[in-house]
């Protein structure tokens, strides 16, 4: 005979961002007319829950009782959103019901969204709820395809279930699920060659020394000069992440679905968003506070093409996220900060016909048209950009050459080497050797970007004379830095200042 006024608890969550917040859920089954009310602040997904509870309990041969019950999720004023609230009420009210033991539910946080079948299916934010769980000293029960996630959490007590009927089984101990093992993503073998690239030398040069210190560029030249083209092979070049980096950035996919199969990609994420994007698109937001392009490309590159075709606003918001490294999105009942350390890589035409410059081509209102088009990018948001070159229409002899440049592999090497030579200078300053030179800072700076008496006279005079502000005063220090590590060198001398200066030039070609 069961106890109708017996209480059983599960630990389950919600999200704020990435951060998790542990949710206490309790469930009464008690004497009284029939009826099955959610309370606690549930949105529409999880007020839903309760028709899929009684649909998968009656798959698996189970009738919930006709009584009264009543599912508390505390804290009753924290919001609650997901369908991942499903298994967890459904295995409280079998615990309620006498099916399965309280107490062994006590040892696990549960997450799962459950099929009408009883199959239990894939929800967002695993990997994070797996980190949280690790925290607070408890095993986690989730979708059998997400049981990965949970193991590269760091996770010993993984229970990953196909089905409702397979998960009583094993919390029954009458058949006992294995530990899911820790998969990664295949690695990407189409990734563009930047040996296919034809001319534009000065570009591969830009584009080396930006992602060997993580630099934002922009690249400014006519239809067809191969500006997206080289931004794609970006990535090719680029080191792969640490496993702390992956597992960072997994963390934000997995809270926006976008983490297939549970299994965790080492290469870094390469977001080219549509011009059309909104600002919540791109920096986040919308009802739910869900991350943007900006941050699912976080330890990555996020290429902006006809950057003056995207929402002046939408541009502007770029302004904070590329300076801090975050996001913060505010809401009347939320306050969500996601990380957004993304390289910037935009593209641009010097106009809108795009062949300013080239007398046969160009519009009646050159150059007037190129002053109003570029114009559309702000002075404050350029200032962010570390790199700014021209990339001039490729000749037809360099097209029609069959000689193939450099690599990827090879220009990835030299990367590499700059990027250990930049924490092996951080180890033996007792710093965080994961800080790429793009976002050295304050003191840590000034102990790494040490100049030469010459370097430091051609800065300062050039300084001086365009009136560089304080932000592009530094940024142009840190990119010299890269390109003296680039050559292997210490101390950055007068030709690094002086390199680093050729390639912060505005869109009209001056200073």
């Amino acid at each position: 005979m069961v106890d109708y006024k017996m209480l059983a608890r599960v630990n389950t969550l919600t999200f704020n961002g990435l951060e998790v917040q542990s949710v206490d859920l309790q469930v009464q089954l008690a004497s009284g007319l029939p009826n099955f009310v959610i309370v606690g602040l549930p949105d529409k997904a999880i007020a839903e829950s309760k028709e899929r509870v009684r649909s998968a309990l009656q798959s698996i041969g189970l009738q919930i009782p006709a009584k009264r019950i009543v599912i508390n999720l505390a804290p009753a004023d924290l919001l609650k959103e997901g369908s991942h609230f499903d298994l967890p009420i459904a295995l409280a009210v079998l615990a309620v019901m006498g099916v399965i033991s309280a107490d062994k539910l006590t040892k696990y946080m549960v997450m799962g969204e459950l099929g009408l079948d009883g199959s239990i299916l894939q929800v967002n934010g695993v990997l994070p709820a797996a980190l949280a769980a690790k925290r607070y000293g408890l095993g986690l029960i989730c979708p059998k395809k997400q049981g990965s996630e949970a193991i590269w959490a760091g996770l010993e007590d993984v229970v990953a279930a196909n089905s409702l009927t397979e998960l009583l089984n094993h919390l029954k101990e009458i058949n006992l699920l294995p530990l899911p093992e820790a998969k990664k993503a295949d690695k990407v073998t189409s990734l563009l060659d930047m040996a296919d690239v034809k001319g534009q030398e000065t570009a591969k040069k830009a584009l080396e020394i930006a992602a060997a210190g993580g630099h934002n560029i922009l690249m400014v030249g006519p239809p067809g000069s191969g500006k997206s083209m080289l931004a794609a092979r970006l990535p090719g070049i680029l080191p792969p992440m640490s496993v702390e980096e992956a597992i960072e950035t997994s963390m934000i996919h997995s809270i926006a679905g976008e983490l297939k199969d549970g299994k965790i990609s080492f290469e870094r994420p390469f977001r080219d968003p549509h011009h059309n994007a909104s600002t919540p698109a791109l920096v986040g937001g919308g009802r739910k506070a869900s991350p943007g392009e900006i941050s699912l490309s976080h330890n990555g590159v996020l290429f902006l093409d006809e950057l003056p075709e995207f929402n002046r606003a939408t541009l502007e918001a770029l302004r904070q996220p590329l300076e801090n490294g975050y996001v913060s999105i505010s809401r009347v009942n939320a306050h969500t900060v996601y990380p957004a350390k993304f390289q910037l890589v935009a593209a641009m035409n010097p106009c809108r016909c795009g062949h300013l410059g080239d007398h046969a081509l160009e519009c009646a209102r050159a150059p007037v048209c190129a002053q109003e088009y570029q114009a559309k990018i702000s002075g404050p948001l350029l200032d962010r950009i570390d790199i700014q070159i021209e990339v001039p229409a490729v000749s037809p002899w360099d097209l029609s050459g069959v000689k193939k440049g450099e690599s990827s592999a090879s220009i990835r090497e030299r990367v590499i080497r700059a990027r250990e030579f930049q924490q092996k200078r951080l180890q033996e300053l007792s710093e965080d050797c994961n800080c790429i030179n793009s976002r050295l800072k304050g003191a840590l700076l000034e102990k790494v970007a040490v100049l030469d008496n010459d370097a430091e006279a051609l800065l300062v005079a050039f300084a001086d004379k365009n009136k560089l502000s304080a932000r592009a005063y530094h940024r142009t220090l840190r990119l010299a830095r890269t390109i003296a590590d680039l050559q292997s060198e210490s101390k950055i001398l007068k030709l690094h200042i002086a390199e680093a200066l050729s390639y912060r030039r505005s869109l009209s070609g001056k200073m």
